[in-house]
């Protein structure tokens, strides 16, 4: 385990608000997601998403997801997205995300993907470049 401390910061908004003045829930899992998007351009020397799946061929689509909520999101403070794996399985990977504003838990989920080669869609071995990366940023929830 790595002392890593990677956070995501989001700058909430008006828009991304319902009538009840606290952030729609659809919008909590794009906030985490775009921190997963994060980490990964932060560790895969600014490569996200797309560069992953364009440029090296490895895909990862999303088997599972769960989030807790525990305090509104609101455009008061910034969001801070805490983003850190949890588990690297053969073909899996499981990343964690804590939700805070102004130092208080706002949501935590957990977020598993599947590696694929990308152009043929087919699940593949955590490529060895990505387990070096991932390895020593493991962290127990």
């Amino acid at each position: 385990m790595s002392g890593d401390n990677f956070v995501h910061p989001v700058n909430v908004t008006w828009a991304d608000c319902d009538p009840a003045r606290i952030a729609y829930t659809a919008r909590l899992p794009y906030f985490a997601l775009d921190a997963i998007n994060a980490w990964w351009e932060a560790h895969l020397d600014g490569d996200g998403w797309f560069q992953m799946e364009i440029d090296r061929n490895v895909g990862t689509p999303f088997v599972n997801m769960s989030m807790d909520f525990r305090s509104p999101v609101t455009p008061r403070h910034k969001l801070l997205c805490e983003t850190y794996p949890t588990r690297l399985g053969d073909k899996s990977i499981t990343f964690a995300v804590k939700g805070r504003q102004n130092d208080v838990l706002c949501f935590e989920g957990r977020f598993t993907c599947v590696f694929i080669i990308a152009d043929q869609f087919k699940s593949q071995s955590a490529p060895a470049e990505f387990r070096a990366v991932i390895e020593p940023r493991l962290r127990a929830e």
